[in-house]
């Protein structure tokens, strides 16, 4: 910047110098030639040359608009009294060019405020650069205003700089064009505020956003194709789409971005069909009118090529035949110069390539590189050129970030070993174990290798977790069993028992220790339940052998509908515990998980009539052993997988009583049905006692999902469930406990017969009954089925997957029905429903959703036509 000295006479007589020059009218080429020859003047001065004269710095004086302190300011130029300064000269230019790259003040000047003798007194006169008062932005709605402002960072204070007001608009240009705004004109405008006693607060911002109409694409004009035809040329066009009445999924915007990508994106899709020389030559856009641009591509697609010999250099490891089975080209066909690369390197669409099966087994520093040897006619004859190098080995492990849970929870679910052989599988394997602890942020966990050493063979790999909220807590309401439900549920996914007793572990509670400890409480006027499960999932702290032990008390009172009363001293109560061993299986692989459970469960009736038993006074038992094998390879997070699938297959058993207890159930069965006929209440009491003093049955249950990727984060979810309640002996029967209810959102409300509720959205709560009842009305009583069948189809698509509130949106197909035995078991006639929901997981309440389904069957044991629209609300759990 070139600096001078004048008198402020002098300046006010050089700008009306100017002034008159362009009332003149003059040209600005003499206007220029007149400033040019000032201008070398004073560069001969500030050199030294010329006129520049040597004085004594006598006062430095600080004008202008600026709130700093007049003192710190003179400090900062490091100019002093009695200072030896030229006029003009190098030393005051020095000093401007200090004030100015602060960047805190819009206008620096210095000019001669007196001279005597050899004594010269200096004015400083700084303007401040002004601060950002209040925003006012036009042209959108309020809510994507506040928005707009936090993107845009305009906070009060904000210094509003020449630069940044240049940067806020050319951002607020190219959000809008990047969206198909492509004629937006954002207009910003400040003005000065001041107060009651002149002085200045800052200045007020406006934005006035104009963003006119989107611009979409009125032509794809293709030329140059010979190939492949103009629609095929704009098909690989992904987001640049022409206007079309029928276009419904894809708009016709013009977006740059979109528009260059897509550009790439026909260029690969051409060497993908063996042209490898494909290229996009030119391309053009202009406006057919405000709203609409037409595009012009040339392409040329050059020669189709074919691969030739493919043969393999270096390989000691694999050989020429196992390496070219996994890369799975052959001779002759055409070539695909991306497919190769996935093939050698991995990619989305390829999960099998060669890098990876080195890496997987050791090879960190092997290279795969595939060369073209010889092209000739249409044929391009290639070498896979491999460098092993020396097998890597794993060196330190670490876990960084894990600031709430215990050092051992986070290490036990490593893959990666200190001395182990390297492996990339083993890497990608520890990070899905710890994203499905749900202690961290699936999204954030991050390998990373540090410390590669070739020479010496070893690689360290460090995780970076993010930790997330592992408790939750569950309220819910709702109407059944005497009246309103209330429900308190306490969930601490992270608990630590050794906690308890160090007081400054309770932050509420004590956690870290990755065991689990759940408490919940159900109440109404008639009902009351409580329960408390503990989980611990490393027994011993050495293997992944899971305990788990749940204990429960509900007690039901006789409730008056009538009266709406319950009678405290008529009582149904049953007292229950459960204690489980699970373990993690090596074979066939580590994603089997088997498990084995007891439960018992005590009922006892004191004067209460129910429909499950024939007598108001008893007991009954229920001894039951569970064992499922499940397998689990979802990736990653376990709130939103992405790919993989899960299976569980269970099998709960009674003990088969009625082989060694003596009862002749026939006799009792024939006994029982005279009984009923005579209505004999007290005989029906006793037989029933004998029936169901310990319950008898045996259920198996299937369950399958998958989830594959269809495009970027759009998921398919598919399921299947089976479930069958059978009896040892066909005279005992039954019981009416453990049966499946099918209909509805799927949560468990108010039940004493440890029923399953079947979700099946569409339909109402518990509404699809056995198809043998298809001849009864739908007022009929629902004892439960003893068969179920269920099908669903869901795309899933994630909104957000942020750790404080994973959310997403659903699209869904699912159908089933109910059976009362496998004689009129029919798979497939099927109660069938589709709609939409959305999900939204927050590790403080766990999962809550919302379903809007559409029923296109009638409710078995009706005709009333398709059942229509039912909504479902989800809590807790998850389709």
């Amino acid at each position: 910047m070139m600096q001078f000295i004048i008198t402020k006479k002098e300046k006010e007589d050089l700008e009306r110098l100017v002034n008159n020059f362009n009332k003149m009218r003059l040209s600005k080429w003499l206007i220029a030639l007149f400033f040019l020859a000032i201008s070398s003047s004073i560069f001969a001065q500030d050199k030294g040359i010329g006129d520049a004269k040597k004085y004594t710095l006598g006062s430095i004086q600080v004008t202008g608009s600026t709130t700093y302190n007049e003192t710190t300011v003179i400090a900062f130029t490091g100019l002093k009294k009695g200072e030896e300064i030229y006029l003009p000269g190098e030393r005051l230019s020095q000093v401007i060019n200090k004030l100015w790259n602060l960047g805190l003040f819009s206008d620096v000047n210095f000019y001669i405020a007196d001279i005597k003798g050899n004594t010269v007194d200096l004015e400083l006169e700084i303007n401040e650069v002004p601060k950002l008062n209040e925003v006012k932005i036009r042209g959108i709605k309020k809510r994507k205003q506040e928005e707009l402002q936090k993107e845009l960072k305009l906070k009060k204070g904000t210094k509003l700089t020449e630069s940044f007001l240049a940067n806020t608009k050319n951002a607020l240009t190219n959000k809008y064009r990047k969206k198909g705004y492509l004629n937006v004109d954002p207009i910003i405008s400040t003005r000065q505020i001041k107060d009651s006693l002149d002085n200045v607060l800052g200045e007020d911002m406006v934005i006035n956003i104009k963003r006119g109409e989107k611009v979409k694409v009125s032509q794809i004009q293709v030329n140059g194709n010979e190939a492949f035809s103009d629609r095929k040329i704009r098909r690989f066009m992904k987001n640049t789409k022409q206007k079309n009445f029928f276009r419904i999924f894809k708009r016709s915007k013009y977006i740059p971005e979109d528009f260059k990508e897509d550009k790439q994106r026909v260029v690969e899709k051409l060497k993908e069909n063996g042209y490898r020389d494909a290229r996009i030559v030119s391309d053009t856009m202009f406006p057919t009118s405000e709203k609409t641009v037409e595009v012009q591509l040339e392409v040329n697609e050059g020669n189709q090529y074919y691969f030739g010999e493919v043969t393999f250099l270096g390989n000691s490891v694999y050989s020429d035949q196992e390496l070219a089975s996994l890369l799975a080209i052959r001779k002759g066909d055409p070539y695909n110069g991306p497919l190769l690369d996935e093939k050698i390197t991995g990619g989305p669409k390829q999960k099998e390539n060669i890098t990876d099966l080195y890496q997987d087994n050791g090879y960190l520093f092997s290279r795969v590189v595939p060369v073209e040897t010889k092209v000739y006619n249409d044929t391009i004859d290639f070498e896979i050129r491999i460098v092993e190098g020396k097998i890597a080995y794993f060196d330190n492990v670490t876990v960084k970030g894990n600031d709430r849970t215990h050092d051992h929870v986070a290490y036990r679910n490593v893959r990666t070993f200190p001395g182990e052989q390297y492996s990339k599988q083993a890497i990608m394997r520890t990070a899905r174990e710890l994203s499905q602890l749900g202690y961290f942020n699936p999204e954030g966990i991050k390998p990373d290798l540090k410390n590669v050493d070739p020479s010496a063979g070893t690689v360290d790999v460090e995780f970076e977790v993010e930790e997330q909220g592992a408790s939750q807590i569950q309220l819910q309401g709702g109407y059944g069993g005497g009246g309103f439900i209330g429900t308190l549920g306490l969930s601490f996914n992270n608990f630590s028992l050794r906690g308890i007793g160090d007081k400054d572990a309770w932050k509420p509670l004590p956690m870290g220790d990755g065991q689990q400890l759940s408490l919940r409480a159900q109440a109404s006027i008639a009902f009351r339940n409580y329960s408390l499960t503990f989980v611990e999932p490393w027994l011993g702290g050495r293997k992944p052998v899971q305990l788990s032990v749940s204990l429960s008390q509900t007690e039901q009172f006789l409730f008056d509908p009538f009266t709406r009363r319950a009678d405290n001293s008529r009582s149904f109560s049953i007292t229950g515990i459960n204690v489980g061993l699970g373990k993690q299986l090596r074979i066939p692989d580590e994603y089997f998980f088997l498990s084995a459970n007891v439960g018992y469960q005590h009922f006892n009736l004191n004067n209460y009539n129910v429909g499950l038993f024939r007598f108001p006074d008893g007991y009954s038992n229920n001894l039951s052993f569970t064992f499922a094998l499940r397998r689990d390879n979802t990736c990653c997070n376990p709130i939103f997988p992405k790919s993989g699938s899960r299976f569980n297959i269970s099998a709960k058993l009674t003990p088969p009583y009625s082989m060694f207890n003596g009862v002749d159930y026939k006799s009792l069965s024939e006994e029982r049905n005279i009984a009923l006929e005579e209505n004999d209440e007290e005989a029906l009491a006793r037989i029933d006692q004998q029936r169901f003093d310990w319950l008898e049955f045996y259920k198996v249950k299937f369950q399958g999902e998958w989830f594959n990727k269809i495009a970027g984060d759009l998921i398919l979810r598919k399921n299947i469930e089976f479930g069958f309640l059978g009896a040892y002996n066909d005279d005992r029967g039954i019981p009416p406990f453990e049966r499946f209810f099918v209909g509805g959102d799927g949560l468990a409300g108010f039940a004493m017969d440890g029923r399953e509720i079947i979700a099946l959205r569409g339909y109402p709560n518990q509404s699809i009954i056995p198809r043998r009842r298809t001849e009864v009305t739908q007022e009929s009583f629902n004892d439960g089925a003893t068969i179920y069948n269920k099908f669903t189809l869901e795309l899933r698509y994630p909104i957000t997957l942020n750790p404080s509130a994973s959310i997403f949106g659903l699209t869904f197909f699912e159908a089933g029905s109910a059976f009362d035995s496998f004689d009129n078991y029919s798979p497939f006639d099927l109660s069938r429903s589709a709609g939409a929901g959305l999900r939204i997981f927050m590790p403080q309440f766990g999962l809550l959703g919302i379903d809007f389904g559409y029923g296109f069957d009638p409710i078995p044991g009706s005709n009333t036509g398709a059942n229509g629209w039912e909504t479902h609300f989800i809590i807790g759990q998850q389709f």
